[in-house]
Formats: structure tokens, C-alpha cells, sequence
């Protein structure tokens, strides 16, 4: 069984490529694998194994 995660993503004017990286690299370390970006609406959806 997978289990997903929403992330609303907020755009600043500066430094938004590597916080992007760094969000993506904490939650890849928790097990989350990157499902899909939503551009118009700057959600990023993640999924799981729910039984890791």
C-alpha cells in the first residue's frame, strides 16, 4: 500500500532552485520518492511505502 504526501511549494525571489533541492533531498531521505509537480499550483506530490 503506498501513502502520498502534498507539498505546497512557496516561491520567493531568490534561491528557490536550492531550497527546491534541499526540500526534495529531506524528504528522499525519509523513504518519499517524487511523484509530480504541479507548476500552476506549486505542489510537489511524494509517495511512500506505508508498511517500510
Amino acid at each position: 500500500m503506498k501513502e502520498y504526501k502534498v507539498v505546497s511549494w512557496k516561491m520567493s525571489l531568490t534561491g528557490n532552485s536550492k531550497r527546491l533541492e534541499d526540500t526534495l533531498n529531506e524528504y528522499a531521505k525519509q523513504g518519499w520518492r517524487l511523484v509530480h509537480v504541479y507548476e500552476n499550483t506549486a505542489s510537489v506530490i511524494f509517495e511512500r511505502d506505508k508498511n517500510r
